[in-house]
C-alpha cells in the first residue's frame, strides 16, 4: 500500500510531463493519456480491495510520518470514490479523442487533463488539509485552462466568473488553515480530529462553518452555487462532462470527510437539512426555467448535490451510506448526460429546444442513451438513481425526518418533469424541422453520429446500469464505509499509530 497509494497522483503528473514533451505527436499524447488513466483505474481498484479487506491504510512521503509529513490515506470512502472516478476519466478522454475540435486543435489538452486527474486523486487520498488545498489548486489551474480552451469570448467571460469565485474560496481556505494551525499546531486531519474536542465550542463552530463555506463553494451548495450554471455550458463537452461528474463531487467528499471526522454530530443537523432542501429545490426550479439542454443539466448538478448533503445532515450510518451510494451513482450518470448533450450539439449544431427537434428518429441510439441516464437521474426504478434515492428516503424515515424526505420526493417529480421537457424539446417532434448545421436542403432521416464519442457514452451508461445491477453489494460496501466514517478510530490509528 505504501507503493500503491502515491501512484494515482504520481502517474498522471509524470504522464502530463511526457505528454507535454510529445506535443507534436498527437497519437503519442493519446497513448500516454489512455495508458496512464487505465493504469490508475487498475491501481484504484486494487486499493479499494485492500482497504475493504484490511481497513484504512496510510503512506508517508519522504519517510516523514504524520502529523509532520505529507500523508496519503485511503479508507473505504475515499478508495470507493477514486475507483469510480478513474474509469469515468478514461471514458471522457476517449470521448474527447473522438470529438473533432478541442483535443485535436490544442496540444495542451492532454497534459492539463492529466494534471486535473492527479488533482482529483490527491483530493481523495490526502490526509491533511494543506495538501487538500494543493489538490484544489491543481484542479483549479487545470480547469481554468480547460474551461477557456478555444478562447471564445463567452468561454473567457464564464471562465473568469469560475476562477474569481474559486479564488475567493481558496483565500478563505488559506485563512482557515492559518487559524487552524495557530489553534492546534497541525493541519493533519487525523490529528485535528484528536485535538478539535479541546477547543471551545464557539471556536469549533466557527471552524465548522468556515469549512462548510469553503467546500460548499466547490460543491455548489445553496446559496453558493450561482457561479456554476453560467460557467459549465460554455466549455467544450468533454470538459463540461468531467466537471459535472467529478469536480463538485470532490467538494462534497471534502465536506463529508471533514464534518464526520472533525465535527461529528449525535443527531441530525437542522442547518444542513435546511440547506440540503434549499439546494434541491432551487436547483430543480432553475432547471425547469431553462430551454437549453446543457443549462438544464447544469442546474441539475446543483439540485442533486442537495441529496448528498441530505444524507450527511442525518449523521447516521444509513444516511451516510445513502450519500456514498448516491455519489457513486451521480458520477457516471451526470457525466453520461453531458456526453449525450455533446453528441446532440456536435451532430445537430445546438442544444436549444427551439432549434432542434425530432432527434429520436434521426439519432435513435443517442435518444436511448439519454433516456436511460435521464430516468436514472429522476430516480425511476430499477435504475441506479432509484436505489440511491430509496436509501436516502429510508434513512430519513428511520429517524422521523418526514419533511425533508417529502421535499426530496417532490424534487424527484420535478426532475422527471425537466427530463421530459428535454425529451419533448430535443428528441420528440417532427423530423423535418430544421437544424443549424443542416439548414441547406432536407436533412437525412438519420444523422451520422461519431462512433468513438458514442462508444464512450455507451460505456458510461452501461456503468450506471452495472451500479443498479450490483446495488446490493455496493450498498453493503457503502454501509461499511459509513460505519468507519462515524467511528474514526481506525482512520486515526492508520495515520497516527496506536
Amino acid at each position: 500500500m505504501r507503493v500503491l497509494l502515491p501512484l494515482p497522483v504520481v502517474l498522471p503528473l509524470l504522464g502530463a510531463g511526457l505528454s507535454m514533451a510529445a506535443a507534436r505527436r498527437r497519437w503519442l499524447q493519446r497513448a500516454i493519456g489512455l495508458t496512464v488513466l487505465a493504469a490508475t483505474t487498475a491501481i484504484s481498484v486494487a486499493i479499494l480491495v485492500a482497504v475493504d479487506r484490511d481497513g484504512p491504510a496510510a503512506a508517508f512521503m519522504g519517510g516523514w510520518e504524520a502529523p509532520v509529513g505529507i500523508s496519503l490515506v485511503a479508507d473505504r470512502f475515499s478508495a470507493l470514490l477514486l475507483a469510480v472516478a478513474s474509469p469515468v476519466l478514461v471514458a471522457v478522454l476517449i470521448f474527447a479523442i473522438g470529438q473533432p475540435g478541442t483535443e485535436r486543435e490544442q496540444p495542451g489538452f492532454h497534459p492539463v487533463y492529466l494534471v486535473l486527474a492527479a488533482g482529483v486523486a490527491l483530493s481523495f487520498l490526502t490526509g491533511d488539509l494543506f495538501n487538500l488545498f494543493v489538490a484544489f489548486e491543481m484542479m483549479l489551474t487545470a480547469s481554468y485552462v480547460l474551461i477557456t480552451i478555444g478562447g471564445r469570448a463567452d468561454q473567457v467571460r464564464s471562465g473568469m466568473t469560475y476562477v474569481v469565485i474559486n479564488l475567493v474560496a481558496s483565500v478563505l481556505f488559506v485563512a482557515m488553515l492559518g487559524l487552524l494551525y495557530a489553534a492546534l499546531g497541525t493541519v493533519n486531519m487525523a490529528d485535528l480530529a484528536e485535538g478539535m474536542g479541546a477547543l471551545p465550542p464557539s471556536l469549533r463552530l466557527a471552524f465548522a462553518l468556515m469549512m462548510f463555506v469553503v467546500f460548499g463553494i466547490k460543491a455548489a451548495v445553496f446559496p453558493l452555487f450561482f457561479w456554476l450554471p453560467d460557467s459549465y455550458p460554455t466549455a467544450p463537452t468533454a470538459v463540461t462532462a468531467v466537471f459535472a461528474g467529478l469536480l463538485t463531487k470532490v467538494g462534497v467528499y471534502s465536506m463529508v470527510r471533514t464534518q464526520t471526522l472533525m465535527f461529528p454530530e449525535p443527531e441530525p443537523s437542522t442547518i444542513l437539512l435546511v440547506l440540503a432542501g434549499a439546494t434541491m429545490v432551487i436547483g430543480v426550479l432553475g432547471a425547469i426555467a431553462q430551454n437549453d439542454m446543457k443549462r438544464i443539466l447544469s442546474f441539475h448538478i446543483v439540485s442533486q448535490i442537495g441529496y448528498m448533503v441530505l444524507g450527511l445532515a442525518l449523521f447516521t450510518v444509513s444516511g451516510l451510506a445513502a450519500t456514498v451510494l448516491f455519489i457513486i451513482h451521480q458520477i457516471p450518470v451526470k457525466t453520461s448526460l453531458f456526453l449525450v448533450g455533446g453528441l446532440v450539439d456536435h451532430t445537430a449544431g445546438s442544444t436549444e429546444h427551439s432549434r432542434v427537434s425530432g432527434l429520436m428518429k434521426r439519432m435513435p441510439v443517442v435518444a436511448a442513451l439519454f433516456l436511460v441516464a435521464a430516468l436514472s437521474l429522476a430516480g425511476i426504478p430499477p435504475l441506479s438513481g432509484f436505489v440511491g434515492k430509496l436509501a436516502l428516503v429510508e434513512a430519513g424515515f428511520s429517524i422521523d425526518q418526514y419533511v425533508i424526505v417529502g421535499v426530496s420526493l417532490f424534487v424527484s417529480l420535478l426532475t422527471l418533469f425537466s427530463m421530459v421537457k428535454i425529451w419533448n424539446g430535443v428528441f420528440w417532434g417532427a423530423p423535418e424541422d430544421s437544424f443549424p448545421r443542416l439548414a441547406a436542403g432536407k436533412a437525412p432521416l438519420r444523422l451520422e453520429v461519431p462512433k468513438v464519442m458514442t462508444a464512450a457514452t455507451v460505456a458510461l451508461v452501461a456503468f450506471t446500469l452495472a451500479i443498479a445491477l450490483y446495488a446490493g453489494p455496493l450498498f453493503d460496501l457503502s454501509e461499511r464505509a459509513a460505519a468507519s466514517m462515524l467511528d474514526t478510530s481506525a482512520y486515526r490509528t492508520a495515520v497516527l499509530g496506536p
